[in-house]
C-alpha cells in the first residue's frame, strides 16, 4: 500500500544528535567527509528506504541499475548534508552559505500585502532553508507536520541552536491542530505543509505521477480555498557546496464554490498544477526527493 508512511522523521532524535555532534566537533566540511560513511551505512542497511528510492530511479526515472544504485547512495549523502546545513544555519553559521532566489516576490507579496498563504511543498530540497527567507523578513513560518517524534526533536534542536522562527504545528489524533491552523490563517499568517504525504484517514485524489498513479492529499488545497489565501509550491535546493537556490512557483487561489461537487473540481484542478510542478521539479532535482517509502500503489 502507498500509505505505509508513518509520519516519522528519518533517523529520529538519535540521528539529529549524531549530526549535531559531528557538526560542532568537526565543522561543516569535515562533517561532510564523515557523512560519506554514514550515508553508505544508511544506503546499505536501511533497506526499506533504500528500496523505495531505488524504485524511483530505476522504474520511474528509467535509470540503469548501476546508476540507480549510485543515485540511492548519493540521495542519502545529500539528505545528510541538508540536515547538517539546516543545523549549521540555526546555530549562527548563515554567513558560510550563499543563496539565490527565483520568484522571491511571491512570498514577499504575501507578507507585504498581508494576504497570508500556504507553502505547499514536498519532501524535496529543504523547506527549512526556504523558511529562513521569512525569518529574514521578521515573520514566523508555521510548519504543519505529522511526526511521531516532533516534540523531542524540536526541543533538542532548539536547545543546541538557541531556537528559531519556525514553529511546528503537530497533527494530532484529537484534531487540536485544526484550532491552531484556523488561528494562523485567519490572522493571515503563512503556513508550510507537505503535499506529498498523508495518512490512511485523510482525503486524497489520484493523479498520473512519473508514469504511474499516485495519491495526494486534498487537505492543503482545501484549506487554501476555505480561508481564501494564496498557495505556492516553494522550497530550496542545494546546488553546490554551501550554495542554495530558493524557488517559489506563481501564487494561485483555489475557488471555493458553495456547490460541493464544483468545489471538488476546483480543488482537483489546483492539485493537478501542484502535481505537475512537483513532477517537473523531481526530474530537475531527482537526487533531492527524500521519499524513503513506497509512494506508488
Amino acid at each position: 500500500m502507498q500509505q505505509n508512511w508513518e509520519g516519522r522523521t528519518r533517523g529520529g532524535l538519535s540521528g539529529y544528535k549524531i549530526f549535531i555532534f559531528i557538526l560542532k566537533k568537526a565543522g561543516i566540511k569535515s562533517a561532510y567527509l564523515l557523512l560519506r560513511f554514514i550515508a553508505l551505512w544508511f544506503a546499505i542497511f536501511s533497506f526499506k528506504g533504500a528500496k523505495a528510492q531505488y524504485v524511483l530511479f530505476r522504474k520511474r526515472l528509467n535509470y540503469s541499475a548501476l546508476k540507480s544504485i549510485f543515485s540511492v547512495y548519493k540521495n542519502h549523502y545529500i539528505f545528510g548534508q541538508v540536515l547538517l546545513d539546516k543545523i549549521a544555519i540555526l546555530s549562527g553559521m548563515r554567513d558560510k552559505f550563499t543563496y539565490e532566489h527565483t520568484n522571491e516576490d511571491v512570498i514577499k507579496n504575501m507578507l507585504i500585502n498581508k494576504t497570508g498563504g500556504i507553502l505547499i511543498n514536498a519532501h524535496i530540497g529543504s523547506w527549512e532553508m526556504a523558511g529562513q527567507l521569512l525569518e529574514m523578513h521578521g515573520d514566523k513560518i508555521y510548519v504543519v507536520m505529522l511526526d511521531a517524534e516532533h516534540e523531542k526533536i524540536k526541543n533538542y534542536v532548539s536547545e543546541v541552536t538557541g531556537g528559531n522562527k519556525i514553529e511546528i504545528i503537530p497533527i494530532k489524533n484529537d484534531g487540536s491542530h485544526i484550532i491552531k491552523i484556523d488561528e494562523v490563517l485567519k490572522d493571515k499568517g503563512i503556513i508550510a505543509m507537505h503535499g506529498d504525504r498523508f495518512m490512511d484517514s485523510a482525503n486524497f485524489e489520484e493523479f498520473d505521477f512519473l508514469g504511474k498513479k499516485a495519491k495526494f492529499p486534498t487537505g492543503p488545497f482545501h484549506l487554501a480555498a476555505k480561508y481564501s489565501v494564496p498557495f505556492t509550491f516553494a522550497t530550496a535546493f542545494k546546488e553546490k557546496k554551501l550554495h542554495y537556490h530558493f524557488f517559489a512557483a506563481k501564487a494561485q487561489y483555489v475557488k471555493y464554490p458553495g456547490n460541493i461537487a464544483e468545489r471538488k473540481i476546483e480543488i482537483k484542478k489546483s492539485m493537478q498544477n501542484y502535481v505537475s510542478q512537483l513532477e517537473e521539479t523531481i526530474k530537475k532535482y531527482p537526487i533531492q526527493w527524500f521519499n524513503y517509502y513506497n509512494f506508488w500503489n
